[in-house]
């Protein structure tokens, strides 16, 4: 029988089940695998293989010596595992994927309790590991005649590029954001099924832009503002990581502050040449969803302030 997503938010109607959740978010990142393997080669399948199979053995393993159900069939340790896959480079070392998947799970997500209990990002947080770690390994996205630096990379260090090869994948990348236009149509299904809702992924675009045009000066250039939204993972991290319903805020209004949160931060670190920032930024903002719901919570209907009664006291 499967478990009911209403055991984690308890305050969500509905009869989608975390399961059917996770299938939902493995078949909309289908478009993005499958392009993959077409562009790269088969070395994509060895990645997803290896970071699947890594972050549900982690689980499988910590829950074992629990004395509690386990949750691991639920699948979110596979859309885990697909997302770190898909924003490693193509010719990454394979042990690579292995260990940023322990670290995902073993780290990130199950010390904390596991699935709804975890304040970051684990998919994101396995990245940022080994980025930081292994920085000569995830900098490197030569491709065949492409060299290792992305279409991004060349226009924050000044250069002018043609962006849309990055639309259908005609460039070099990570496996999964190589596509701008395979990811669309996996967001279009989640939107569609309602997974998750515009307002994130809107609030994050939208504030991005707008913070690029006021701090880059670059007017109206289309071009540079077309490089810039289909590079560095903006869609992928917009509608797939920063949706997560378990680090994003459960309020309407705490949703689109998040999402301004992100997509201002972005910019900001991209105006700063760190072509990165979509990484930081929803690590970050994934760290004050807290406050971000305590300041957005809805006041009940009808409630007043309650009055203070002060008695007077006659003066000897």
């Amino acid at each position: 029988m499967e478990k009911n997503y209403k055991w984690i938010f308890p305050h969500v109607k509905g009869t989608m089940t975390t399961a059917g959740m996770m299938r939902m978010m493995l078949l909309a990142l289908l478009p993005a695998e499958i392009f993959g393997v077409l562009h790269f080669g088969p070395r994509v399948l060895l990645h997803l293989l290896i970071c699947v199979v890594t972050c549900t053995l982690t689980e499988f393993t910590i829950e074992a010596f629990r004395d509690k159900p386990l949750t691991v069939a639920d699948g979110s340790a596979m859309v885990t595992g697909e997302l770190l896959a898909l924003m490693l480079p193509a010719n990454a070392p394979l042990w690579l994927g292995a260990l940023g998947g322990l670290f995902a799970v073993g780290v990130i997500k199950m010390p904390f309790g596991g699935l709804g209990k975890n304040r970051l990002n684990p998919a994101l947080s396995g990245y940022c590991f080994l980025f930081l770690a292994f920085p000569k390994y995830m900098k490197d996205y030569s491709f065949g005649s492409y060299g290792s630096r992305t279409l991004l990379g060349q226009l924050l260090s000044g250069q002018t590029v043609d962006p849309y090869p990055m639309l259908w994948g005609n460039t070099n990348g990570s496996i999964g954001t190589v596509s701008a236009a395979m990811l669309l149509l996996g967001a279009v299904l989640l939107l569609a099924f309602g997974i998750i809702h515009l307002r994130i992924p809107a609030a994050i675009g939208i504030s991005f832009l707008i913070t690029l045009f006021l701090g880059a000066g670059k007017g109206f250039d289309q071009l540079y503002f077309t490089t810039q939204f289909l590079g560095g993972g903006l869609i992928l991290g917009a509608f797939f990581v920063a949706t997560d319903c378990v680090t994003s805020p459960i309020t309407r209004k705490g949703q689109i502050w998040y999402g301004v949160l992100i997509g201002v931060m972005t910019a900001a670190l991209r105006l700063a040449g760190i072509e990165e920032g979509m990484v930081y930024a929803i690590l970050v903002s994934n760290l004050c969803v807290p406050f971000i719901e305590q300041l957005t919570v809805p006041k009940p209907f009808g409630r007043r302030k309650p009055v203070q009664v002060t008695q007077n006291r006659r003066q000897p």
